[in-house]
C-alpha cells in the first residue's frame, strides 16, 4: 500500500470554503473559496516545497548556527539550513501529526514533540483548522510537559495567491512601519523605518517587479487587535486577506525574485510570534512555564 508523501489528507468545508490539511507537518495544502484558490499549496503527490502551508513550532524562521543558551547551558540544534548554517523553522514540519478530531468544517491535529538534542523539553503541540463564513481560522497551541521553562515561539508559512496570477500584477497592503535589517544569512542585525521606501505598503500599491524578502513589525491593527494583509487584483478588488492576532508582532513577506518568474504567482505571508533568532535575542520570546499553555490564532479569507 502506497502513502502520499504528505500522509493522510483531511478535507473540511463550510460556507463556500474548502481546505485540505495533511498528516505531515499539519500543513495547509489546499484553501479555496467557491473554487478559487486562496493559497498556492502543493499537490497530493508532492511534498511541501519552500515550506508551503507548514506550521513552524517551537520556533519560526532561523536560529543562528543553531546555537543558543538557557540558564547558562549551551544548546546545539541540527542545522536544517546548512547553506546558511542556521536551524530553521522548528521541529514539527515533517513529522506525522496525530488526528484528534475531524468534522465537516474542523480538523484538529496533535504532535508530542519529545525532548531531544538541542531542545531538551517535551511539548504537546496542537493545530486546529476551522472553516466558517469568515474563512479559515487556525489556532496553534503548545503545552510545556517538562519540569523547567521552555523557550517557545510559533509561526506559519502560507503562500497567498489571487487565481495563481503573477504578483507583479497585484496590489499589496501591509500595515507595518518598520522592517528588520538582515545580514547575508537572513538574520536580523537591526531595524529601520519603512517611511515611503520600496517596501512600504501601508497604502495599497502594485508589487510590480519588486523582490520582497523582509520581516516587518510595528504593525497597525484593527479594533479586534488583528493585523490584516491584503493581496488584490486592482481591476476588480478580488483577492485574499491574511489576519493575525496580537500575539503575532512580526510578519515575514516573501516573493520569488522577479520580474515575471513562474514562482512569482504567490506571496508568502508568515505570521510569527517572534522574529528570527529570538532564541538568542530574546525578542518576543516566550519562556513557557511547566504545565503552561500558549495559544495564538490567525486566518485567511477571500476578498471581493
Amino acid at each position: 500500500m502506497s502513502v502520499a508523501p504528505s500522509g493522510e489528507q483531511y478535507e473540511i468545508s463550510a460556507a463556500g470554503y474548502r481546505a485540505v490539511i495533511t498528516e505531515s507537518g499539519a500543513a495547509l495544502r489546499v484553501l479555496e473559496h467557491d473554487g478559487r484558490p486562496l493559497i498556492a499549496g502543493f499537490a497530493e503527490d508532492a511534498i511541501a516545497d519552500s515550506g508551503r502551508g507548514q506550521v513552524l513550532m517551537p520556533w519560526p524562521n532561523r536560529i543562528r548556527d543553531g546555537r543558543y543558551a538557557v540558564d547558562g547551558v549551551e544548546l546545539q540544534l541540527p542545522l536544517t539550513e546548512p547553506s546558511r548554517s542556521n536551524a530553521s523553522h522548528g521541529l514539527a514540519r515533517w513529522v506525522a501529526w496525530t488526528l484528534e478530531e475531524h468534522t465537516a468544517r474542523t480538523v484538529s491535529l496533535r504532535y508530542r514533540c519529545m525532548a531531544q538534542t538541542g531542545y531538551p523539553w517535551a511539548l504537546d503541540l496542537v493545530v486546529v483548522y476551522d472553516l466558517s463564513a469568515d474563512g479559515l481560522t487556525v489556532t496553534q497551541s503548545a503545552t510545556n510537559l517538562a519540569d523547567s521553562p521552555a523557550p517557545y515561539a510559533s509561526g506559519a508559512h502560507p503562500y497567498l495567491t489571487v487565481d495563481h496570477r503573477l504578483v507583479d500584477e497585484l496590489e499589496l497592503l501591509v500595515p507595518a512601519s518598520t522592517r528588520y535589517v538582515l545580514d547575508e544569512r537572513l538574520l536580523p542585525i537591526g531595524r529601520e523605518a519603512l517611511d515611503g521606501g520600496p517596501l512600504d505598503f501601508r497604502v495599497p500599491r502594485p508589487i510590480r517587479d519588486l523582490t520582497v524578502d523582509v520581516a516587518v513589525t510595528d504593525l497597525d491593527r484593527d479594533a479586534e487587535g488583528r493585523v490584516v494583509v491584503e493581496l488584490r487584483a486592482p481591476e476588480d478588488g478580488r483577492g485574499v486577506a491574511l489576519w493575525a492576532d496580537d500575539a503575532h508582532p512580526v510578519l515575514q513577506l516573501y516573493t520569488a525574485p522577479g520580474p515575471g518568474a513562474g514562482l512569482r504567482r504567490s506571496l508568502a505571508v508568515e505570521p510569527m510570534t517572534a522574529p528570527a533568532d529570538a532564541f538568542n535575542s530574546g525578542e518576543h520570546l516566550v519562556m513557557l512555564e511547566p504545565g503552561a499553555e500558549h495559544h495564538v490564532t490567525w486566518g485567511i479569507r477571500a476578498l471581493g
